[in-house]
């Protein structure tokens, strides 16, 4: 999830506009975890799991 959706409990304002000093907490905190940081570990393990079956069908492909 970005955080661009998020609300800020304490000031109900969106973190992303980062107004009271949880929402720029959050905010940093969320902007330091990279592209790929708010992503479910199943996800991840999914993409790979694809990643995988694609570079083998290729492999064999290419062999026959």
């Amino acid at each position: 999830m970005t955080y661009d959706r998020l609300v800020c409990a304490n000031c109900a304002a969106p973190v992303s506009e980062g107004r009271c000093p949880v929402c720029r907490a959050n905010r940093e905190r969320l902007e330091q975890q990279g592209p790929f940081g708010g992503l479910n570990p199943v996800t991840l393990i999914a993409l790979l799991v694809m990643v995988v079956a694609a570079m083998a069908l290729v492999a064999h492909q290419a062999t026959a």
